[in-house]
């Protein structure tokens, strides 16, 4: 059972990512959002099958790892609901939309940065875990490593105040980053799976 939650998992979190970024490719915000929900809800269990399988010697960095990956995805599943409901729905006094609407670069703008960034220290220490025995095994660890860098420019482009509403192709700009993290991502899950299906 519990391989099988790993690869199962490992599969939604590909199927997530590539459906996030065909949405954004589409224009759709509704169905990015949607997907990111799953991204978080595979998320958790795919990192969690990395503490589960780790060595003794390493656990205590999957333990980070999960702890990381559970605040990302509370974070997460906070901004991406209220954007399919509460913002979806109108009806929102401009003040509560320059709060809430993902697209006003504001509050909740700050919090799903700050959960990406949480969710790249998951990958970080979830890579610590990785005993490697292959090819995949190398490749997923250093994969995972190099996406922890990305917790750099999310904790602090923010502070820094560089997303504004009216940022001169802030859009295109937006939807290229994404496409390339989206881009990086899938070869992550494609490889938990197949790690895990080694186990």
């Amino acid at each position: 059972m519990n391989r099988k939650i790993a690869k199962l998992s490992s599969l939604v979190n590909v199927f997530a990512v590539f459906s996030f970024a065909l949405a954004m490719l589409a224009g759709s915000d509704f169905f990015s959002y949607f997907s990111a929900i799953f991204i978080a809800f595979s998320f958790v269990p795919m990192i969690s099958s990395f503490c589960f399988f780790a060595k003794s010697e390493v656990k205590l960095a999957g333990y980070v790892s999960v702890g990381f990956a559970i605040v990302y995805a509370v974070l997460i599943l906070l901004v991406y609901y209220a954007q399919i409901t509460t913002v979806h729905a109108g009806g929102l006094s401009q003040e509560a939309l320059i709060l809430l609407d993902f697209q006003q670069f504001g509050l909740f703008f700050n919090y799903d940065m700050l959960g990406y960034g949480l969710m790249s220290l998951a990958t970080f220490f979830a890579g610590l875990t990785l005993d490697v025995q292959s090819k995949v095994d190398k490749w997923l660890k250093a994969m995972l490593l190099v996406h922890g860098l990305f917790f750099v420019s999310c904790f602090f482009m923010p502070m820094f105040g560089l997303f504004k509403p009216d940022m001169a192709g802030g859009d295109w700009i937006g939807i290229a980053v994404l496409l390339v993290w989206s881009l990086y991502f899938i070869p992550i899950g494609v490889l938990s799976f197949k790690h895990f299906s080694r186990i």
